[in-house]
């Protein structure tokens, strides 16, 4: 069931981009308000109730949907990460899904690219949440900068909600423990080909993935 965007409560003490917080229910699907912007038109509504469409494309590792639900597998023979490429493309949007670490020590990394390779990715721990820009793979000199932390812990086996606002220059990331994490960079603003998903480790579950335009 899909639930509108509104205020969602949060307790949240902000350090410079270090944001540490207290202990807040957890939960799929929870409401979570945007801080940048208001969003339009949603374009995507997905909660895997049927197989994968061509739009989520499988790169590496097993994505597989099980009673509703998007799950991934990383497998030893890639020699890679697990990844899903969710094939829309973006400039400035609001996303939000659900998520469940389930044997994974390194967690979740939601990941955008540009047209010519890796941009940014949200990176979630068991130990906290991220914001880093990525190494341009194409320039020697280029090195992956992190851009915004929070500490807090997450759980394995407990479901999460997320909230990505992609506006311009600038990332702000919520989730629904009580993190929240904002920064901006000039490479952020720039068309971006798809969203991704990328894991390692035995499973992680999404659903209840949202995508909006700006108003």
């Amino acid at each position: 069931m899909t639930r509108s965007l509104i205020p969602n409560l949060l307790y949240v003490v902000v350090v410079s981009s270090v944001t540490t917080c207290s202990a807040v229910m957890a939960e799929k699907n929870a409401a979570l308000e945007p801080k940048l912007t208001q969003v339009g038109k949603a374009t995507v509504i997905e909660s895997f109730d049927s197989p994968l469409s061509k739009t989520a494309a499988a790169v590496k590792g097993e994505w597989k949907v099980v009673d509703g639900t998007l799950v991934a597998k990383e497998l030893a023979a890639d020699k890679h990460a697990a990844v899903l490429n969710y094939q829309k493309p973006n400039r400035n949007s609001v996303v939000r899904f659900s998520f469940k670490i389930d044997g994974s020590t390194e967690g979740l990394h939601f990941s955008l690219n540009h047209a010519k390779g890796h941009l940014f990715r949200v990176v979630v721990t068991p130990t906290g949440l991220s914001i880093n820009l990525d190494k341009d793979k194409k320039d020697p000199a280029s090195k992956a900068k992190v851009l915004a932390t929070a500490k807090g812990k997450f759980e394995q086996g407990q479901w999460y909600t997320m909230l990505v606002e992609m506006v311009h220059d600038k990332v702000s990331v919520q989730t629904d423990n009580g993190l929240a994490v904002e920064a901006s960079d000039p490479k952020l603003d720039t068309d971006k080909p798809n969203y991704r998903f990328v894991m390692k480790g035995d499973s992680l579950s999404i659903d209840d993935l949202e995508i909006w335009e700006l108003k």
